[in-house]
């Protein structure tokens, strides 16, 4: 099946791997080490929002359509909450790549998500004591 994609074949050699491969914006030293100091930025914000028990990272890797941003929260019951961000590259002109309102709203999404996460995972298995 899969000879029928125009995806199919080695990377560069198919129409669509030499387009995608030249459209993918590439990202300078400065630039990587600015967004990653967003990226800390935003987990360390969420860390403030949450107890200790929940473990926060962020990451930064280079996705199919150019650098990708993630910040994940692993709370202590459920399942992992993250948020993704694709940074405009045409707009690495500015000291914070990520806007630090941005930044701030994503912190608290993620701490609420996390902290809801829990509540529904544990809500399961606790019996109310009274309606």
């Amino acid at each position: 099946m899969n000879g029928n994609t125009p995806y199919a074949g080695l990377p560069g050699s198919t129409q669509a791997g030499k387009r995608a491969s030249a459209d993918v914006p590439e990202l300078t030293a400065e630039q990587k080490r600015r967004l990653r100091a967003d990226v800390s930025r935003i987990a360390a914000l969420t860390r403030e929002f949450l107890p200790d028990e929940y473990v926060v990272d962020g990451d930064i890797s280079n996705g199919v359509g150019g650098p990708q941003a993630t910040v994940a929260v692993q709370p202590p019951v459920g399942n992992p909450i993250s948020a993704g961000f694709t940074p405009d590259v045409d707009e690495f002109d500015d000291d914070d790549l990520i806007d630090p309102e941005d930044q701030a709203e994503v912190a608290r999404g993620l701490a609420a998500s996390a902290a809801l996460q829990v509540k529904n995972a544990i809500s399961e298995s606790v019996t109310p004591t009274a309606r």
